[in-house]
């Protein structure tokens, strides 16, 4: 499936989350929403990325803006991975990968010639009314979080 662009409205979804809840895009209109998309817990860019956005959380707060992040693991992984390394920002499950394939980043990767499906590492910033307001892809970790932060801030203003 197609990617969703800047402007676009946003694929609603409902995902467990690792903290035994249940996470829609509807129930969040009203604030904006930080979605990034990693391909697996506890590896080092992810756990590096989520680190990252959990150091950022009070700042994120502060502008209303929601940040979760999304993989193909298990719900009792992704609790796991938070308590390992004391995360802060939410974490859902899309073990189905529908949400994956949605935002249409469940895609052919290739490594060492050998070529699988996999999760590329991507972020959607959406406003307040479920637009995508900016889309961040093949992501560089280092500097990410904050670039986004950045972004955030100046959707409020």
């Amino acid at each position: 499936m197609a990617r969703p662009q800047p402007g676009d409205m946003a694929p609603d979804f409902t995902l467990p989350s690792d903290n035994n809840a249940t996470i829609s895009l509807s129930s969040m209109k009203g604030k904006a929403v930080v979605l990034y998309f990693y391909p697996k817990d506890d590896t080092s860019g992810c756990t590096r990325e989520a680190l990252d956005f959990s150091q950022l959380k009070p700042e994120f707060d502060g502008i209303d803006t929601m940040v979760i992040g999304v993989s193909p693991d298990s719900v009792e992984k992704h609790a796991k991975f938070r308590k390992k390394h004391g995360l802060l920002v939410e974490l859902a499950a899309d073990e189905d990968k529908a949400i994956l394939e949605s935002f249409g980043v469940w895609v052919e990767k290739s490594m060492y010639g050998r070529k699988y499906m996999g999760v590329e590492r991507t972020t959607f910033l959406i406003d307040a009314e479920g637009r995508i307001a900016q889309v961040w892809n093949k992501v560089k970790v280092a500097g990410h979080a904050q670039a986004v932060l950045e972004s955030a801030r100046a959707l409020q203003s």
